[in-house]
């Protein structure tokens, strides 16, 4: 099963509003990435979301740009501090169901930590750099034991394909 790790968009700072929703560069950032998504096809079976109103917010975004907008799930266990393993148990489980994907949007570093106990086996390495609103594709390696990155979609990678579509 391929898993799409998306780290939530930009939000505003506390400061500003505690609820912390996207600003409105982080909404322009995440409709150009998911805008690349859907060229490429990409279609998980799925997209979670952490209960936090950013991750929420990015999630919809992406959903809407895939035509996923009834896939979309909220899940405890993905916030900024929950631990990887649970999660990876959960995503074992869910291969076994015979999904093709499925789309995590969450927070670091959590997200880190589940790239890196997915790809290594080890969370604490950090293998995987994210940015806000980037997308990282992990695909099962040939012994189907751990994962490895097979594609990122960040903002300016966006940006360089829109230029090129136009």
């Amino acid at each position: 099963m391929d898993i799409y790790l998306i780290q939530h968009a930009e939000s505003v700072p506390e400061k500003e509003d505690p609820a912390r929703p996207l600003s409105d560069e982080g909404k322009a950032t995440m409709e150009k990435v998911a805008a690349l998504a859907a060229r490429l096809k990409i279609k998980p079976d799925f997209i979670f979301h952490s209960e936090k109103l950013r991750a929420k917010q990015t999630a919809e975004i992406l959903a809407r740009n895939l035509g996923l907008s009834d896939k979309l799930r909220e899940r405890k266990g993905l916030g900024p501090l929950d631990p990887a393993a649970p999660v990876a148990g959960w995503l074992k489980e869910e291969t076994a169901k015979g999904l093709a994907g499925l789309a995590i949007v969450g927070h670091l570093p959590f997200l880190d930590r589940l790239a890196s106990l997915l790809i290594t086996e080890n969370e604490s390495l950090g293998v995987v750099s994210f940015q806000n609103g980037a997308i990282v594709k992990l695909v099962p390696r040939p012994d189907r034991a751990r994962y490895m990155v097979q594609l990122v979609i960040t903002k300016q990678l966006a940006e360089q394909a829109e230029t090129g579509a136009r």
